[in-house]
């Protein structure tokens, strides 16, 4: 408010004006919010609640049944992998596609069996399998052997595709076992490691987030499935009491005598972690338990990696590799510990159970999928960055950008010194950019990580060397009689290359281009002979032997024989060889549309056609470089009844003038030819 006094007739008066306008409190300045962008779920595939109840924690928002585009998809089984390929770059699915190579227990069976031949002793963690019906007489040949060595061993058959315990029996007697389509015949390990004396066996969580390249996590925590009856060795008598010799949840769940106890030390259902405590307790080593289990997981993983490395690729063929994967999966092991310690593969579950009867499973099957779902980082700005790379893209194929321009065939050796170091740092520069990809990755993967461990590729530098040979071979049983081109590249020595390693190639690769850039212009066309004549004068002759066009055929050049090379020093300032060509002739050997050349043994002459009579219209010319007569195109049915000596000599075809003139200049395609480094020293007259 600011007061003003004037004076008038009246008298001094204050004048008051306010500084306020009338409309400034009713005008609201619109501050506008930040749109925060939704990580979509699309959860109508299972019917596990659990999996509804980490989705809302992580902060996801679950869409409709029939949203396909959503960022997360889950299923509870195996996905055709037409689904697959139709997924965008930004979404993810908990399944790959050739995953059943492994999880079905016949094709687990039979991968196997493959790798037990080429590496036996580091695949000693599968009991001894039979697949019926194809393995069927090996199996009675096996139960023969036994039988002569008056050894009886207890057999345990399961459906192929069977999953809860659904079809297993016990047999000992294999010989009254019949050949039955579908069925899984395996040795029964009959001396297993017992708690309280019960048989029991572990669910192991496994989660891999890439195949390409390779990626494994092992959940530190799991279940401890125990058998509800007393455990004693395999007889005739108890070959029937599942409860005793199965462990399997859906089995025992069903048994009076199953123990559903909240609390972690008891109970039939028990976890991981106070297993552990429990090893600990009775002076066990833990630490070996673990890195035995991570050890087997791995190596079961490398045989299937060759399998849905490939059904990934032919899902999404345009995928550059070393990006991100947009399938993951969380599979359930069960593993037996024998009375030593020591793990074996009993099989293995693409879809494992998330269903919560107790706190136990509660409690760790939580944690599995919520640490999961960390690790994973999906992010809200995947799907707008997924549109704006599909953009640049689309633009780089329209105006070809970033695209290396193709050798042409004529390229000198410079121009191809070039292109291949273009070429080399062009595939450095790409490989740079992966591996710093994958360090990113590796970084958020070491924060939130939470109960899982890496297990693969691991740490340890000796027991990756290890890992990557079993990976080769893995590979090598794949490729038997397949596409080569994933072979050359599991064997690219940059995929194991550290940054370090390429920036120094790369920089090697810089020095190389300066030498090549600072090295004369005039060496990226042919080298021009010494002893050639002038420019001036081929023209002058080509001009010449062009005005008669009937002489086309009849006028060839014969190509040198093998001389030594005193012999050419000494005759190549002498020897000039003559053509008089007349016009008659010429067209009478037009006609016979060809000549055949006689030149001595010793040495070869280029034989004339000139008549006694007529001098006009002759041209000699100089036997410039047999090299340039390379390019012509050879008649193989008239070389055939010349002589020896004779036939490397070029007959010419009917050519144009400028075709002619293309056959006397030094093609740089031509250096093959030549045997006699001389010739090229020869000179030719006007």
């Amino acid at each position: 408010v600011t007061t003003f006094f004037f004076k008038d007739n009246h008298g001094t008066a204050p004048l008051t004006l306010s500084s306020e306008l009338p409309y400034q409190s009713t005008i609201k300045r619109k501050v506008r919010k930040k749109k925060n962008g939704v990580i979509t779920a699309n959860v109508a595939g299972t019917k596990y609640e659990i999996v509804r109840v980490v989705i809302r924690e992580m902060g996801f928002v679950n869409t409709c049944d029939e949203d396909e585009t959503a960022n997360l998809i889950w299923s509870d089984s195996a996905v055709q992998q037409e689904k697959i390929a139709e997924l965008r770059n930004y979404q993810r699915i908990n399944h790959f596609p050739g995953m059943g190579e492994i999880c079905r227990k016949d094709f687990l069976a039979r991968n196997m069996t493959k790798m037990i031949k080429r590496q036996p002793q580091e695949y000693s963690f599968i009991p001894r399998t039979w697949v019926f019906p194809a393995e069927y007489t090996q199996f009675q040949n096996y139960v023969k052997e036994l039988k002569k060595k008056r050894r009886q061993k207890t057999f345990i058959v399961k459906p192929a595709n069977g999953a809860m315990g659904h079809g297993i029996s016990l047999i000992r007697n294999g010989e009254k076992l019949q050949a039955q389509d579908h069925l899984i015949v395996q040795e029964y390990l009959d001396k297993p490691f017992l708690m309280e004396g019960y048989k029991f066996d572990l669910r192991v969580y496994i989660l891999v987030t890439s195949c390409d390249p390779l990626k494994v996590f092992l959940y530190h925590d799991g279940l401890v499935r125990m058998g509800t009856e007393k455990y004693h060795p395999p007889s005739d008598s108890n070959l029937s009491q599942l409860y005793m010799h199965l462990t399997n949840y859906s089995v025992n769940k069903h048994n009076e005598h199953f123990e559903r106890d909240e609390t972690e030390d008891k109970g039939s259902k028990r976890s991981i972690k106070w297993f552990t405590e429990f090893l600990e307790t009775n002076n066990l080593d833990v630490s070996k338990f673990w890195s035995d289990i991570s050890e087997l997981v791995v190596k079961t993983l490398i045989v299937a990696e060759p399998h849905v490395l490939h059904a990934y690729r032919m899902c999404r063929p345009g995928q550059a590799p070393g990006s991100d994967s947009v399938c993951f999966e969380v599979l359930g092991f069960d593993i037996l510990l024998d009375r030593k310690l020591k793990p074996w593969l009993l099989e293995i579950n693409r879809a494992p159970s998330f269903g919560t009867d107790q706190k136990i499973d509660y409690d760790v099957k939580k944690g599995v999928l919520l640490n999961a779902l960390k690790l994973l980082n999906i992010r809200t700005s995947d799907k707008r960055r997924n549109l704006a790379q599909q953009k640049a893209e689309a633009q780089k194929r329209l105006y070809g950008q970033g695209s290396m321009k193709k050798l042409l065939p004529g390229s000198s050796e410079w121009e191809k010194q070039r292109h291949s170091l273009e070429r080399r740092k062009e595939e450095l520069k790409e490989r740079l950019a992966q591996v710093r990809k994958q360090i990113s990755k590796e970084e958020h993967e070491n924060r939130h990580m939470g109960n899982y461990r890496r297990i693969y590729p691991p740490d340890d530098k000796t027991l990756l060397e290890k890992y990557e040979s079993l990976l080769a071979t893995a590979f090598q049983t794949f490729l038997a009689g397949r596409a080569a081109s994933l072979q050359r590249e599991m064997n690219n020595p940059l995929k194991r290359m550290k940054e370090e390693d390429i920036l120094d190639l790369l920089e090697q690769c810089e020095i190389d281009d300066e030498k090549l850039m600072g090295k004369c212009m005039r060496q990226r066309g042919p080298k021009p002979l010494c002893s050639m004549p002038e420019s001036a004068q081929p023209s002058r002759k080509l001009k010449n032997y062009s005005s008669d066009s009937s002489c086309d055929s009849g006028s060839s050049m014969s190509e040198m024989g093998e001389e030594t090379e005193k012999e050419d020093h000494n005759e190549k300032k002498e020897k000039k060889v003559s053509y008089n060509l007349e016009e008659n002739k010429c067209k009478s050997l037009e006609r016979s549309g060809k000549m055949n050349w006689k030149p001595s043994i010793k040495n070869i002459k280029s034989p004339s056609c000139s008549p006694p009579t007529s001098s006009t219209g002759s041209i000699r010319r100089s036997v410039s470089c047999p090299r340039s007569i390379s390019v012509l195109t050879m008649q193989s049915q008239a070389a055939d009844h010349r002589p020896f000596s004779a036939r490397a000599s070029l007959q010419i075809q009917r050519a144009s003038p400028v075709n002619r003139s293309h056959s006397l200049n030094r093609s740089p395609s031509s250096a093959t030819v030549s045997q006699t480094p001389s010739l090229g020293a020869m000179n030719s007259s006007g």
